[in-house]
């Protein structure tokens, strides 16, 4: 991006907006919490990181399908100017591709012969020439995607919003779609002047963008914003691009206040936990200790070998850290001494460690297990817990971390349950 671009008028300028739902609790869950962003013509940008750091919603709120709680979205031009993206394609099945296509300028009112010429314009350009008079349902993802994508152009927006747009296709049509799309873009094909992406991708986001605004979760927060000047087409493999993809590893895994930060907000029990289970925390555990790493891994390389995205990788890295079995700082995974000697123990051992680490840093499993032991019966109804996480966190959260200690008190014999009366006990606790 240019000096011209940067001290041009935004085509997109939002302030302050914050972003609250009423869960019907003592208090409103908040997603959003002062985001500043500015969209300049001529620019690509990304906002980066994990699920429930608020991304879709600032989205969603600059396309006018959500109304922020506070703050200002203003636009060069009308708020019409603008097309989306969705993650799941969202097309008619009843309706042809080029009447798919059509039906945004239908809406508009637009003559017949003019939405004809422009949709058919549209689909040459991305690529599905000889598909207009196909259905969704004989399309494969790929080809259905390109499908949305025409729709989107053929209003010619002037910003084009995409929100995962990648994130559903298989790895190989999804880097056939990135790199046409950027083959457009770079040649002044389409008829946008700038594109707003979201993505969890860390590599997607060097790849395509000029700019990228990573957020951080609970609530969601712009916590760095990264310019790349690579530039395109751009090599996954040339050392400036693997320094940056290092950098947003470090900054995503970066210390900052302990009780809002990452994946474990609150304090006390109202910690909120990630369900993730025993055998993935002991699968990555294992694979750090392993050769070539010996305990200590950088996560670009560790998360392409296993083949994981940042929203599978980091809450079991961030777990491991919680459980002091290991240590994220740089980029970097470690393995503490406790998370080399669970590595190289036998079930037994490990359970007992678990159950170890569970009672002196998960503050949630510590108190059930108090519950459990001072009760005559050793049982406790898990709707008693249930209550107490929904008085500090959504319900869904709430049941994502109940399942999260529940899985992982099984698995170190800390306390039992029973789902089918939906009570923890301390049956053969160990």
């Amino acid at each position: 991006m240019n000096a011209s671009i940067q001290t041009a008028a935004p085509l997109v300028s939002v302030r302050g907006v914050r972003k609250l739902y009423d869960k019907g609790g003592p208090e409103a869950l908040l997603v959003l919490d002062k985001v500043d962003l500015e969209l300049h013509r001529g620019e690509i940008v990304g906002l980066l990181g994990r699920s429930g750091s608020g991304k879709s919603t600032l989205l969603r709120s600059i396309a006018g399908l959500i109304r922020p709680s506070e703050g200002v979205i203003e636009f060069e031009g009308a708020a019409g100017d603008i097309a989306m993206v969705f993650q799941s394609f969202a097309l008619f099945p009843w309706l042809t591709v080029q009447e798919n296509v059509e039906i945004g300028l239908e809406a508009r009112g637009m003559p017949v012969a003019e939405r004809r010429t422009r949709a058919l314009a549209a689909i040459d350009l991305i690529g599905l020439d000889g598909y207009e008079n196909a259905y969704p349902k004989e399309l494969s993802g790929g080809m259905r995607q390109r499908v949305g994508l025409a729709r989107a152009l053929v209003v010619h927006p002037k910003v084009l919003l995409m929100d995962e747009p990648f994130s559903a296709l298989d790895v190989l049509t999804a880097e056939n779609l990135r790199t046409d799309l950027l083959d457009l873009w770079s040649e002044g094909r389409m008829p946008i002047d700038a594109i707003l992406m979201v993505t969890h991708n860390i590599e997607e986001a060097v790849l395509m963008c000029d700019r990228i605004v990573i957020f951080g979760s609970n609530p969601g927060r712009v916590i760095g914003e990264i310019r790349v000047n690579l530039p395109q087409p751009r090599n996954r493999l040339d050392p400036a691009f693997r320094a940056l993809v290092e950098d947003i590893y470090a900054r995503m895994t970066a210390r900052t206040t302990p009780t809002r930060d990452g994946i474990f907000p609150g304090i006390g029990i109202a910690m909120e936990l990630p369900h993730v289970s025993s055998n993935v925390l002991a699968g990555l555990i294992e694979a750090v200790a392993a050769e070539p790493y010996h305990g200590h891994a950088d996560l670009p390389p560790l998360a392409a070998s296993l083949q994981l995205e940042i929203d599978e990788l980091f809450p079991i890295a961030e777990t491991l850290q919680l459980l002091r079995f290991a240590e994220l700082e740089g980029g970097d995974i470690r393995l503490t001494a406790a998370g080399l000697r669970f590595a190289e123990s036998e079930v037994d051992e490990r359970k007992r460690m678990f159950a170890q680490q569970l009672a002196a840093h998960v503050p949630l499993a510590a108190h059930i297990r108090r519950v459990l032991d001072e009760r005559p019966s050793h049982r406790a109804s898990a709707l008693r817990f249930r209550d107490e996480l929904e008085d500090s966190m959504s319900d869904e959260y709430a049941e994502a971390t109940l399942k999260a200690i529940t899985s992982w008190g099984r698995y170190a014999e800390y306390f039992a349950y029973d789902d089918e009366a939906d009570m923890f006990s301390l049956e053969d606790p160990g």
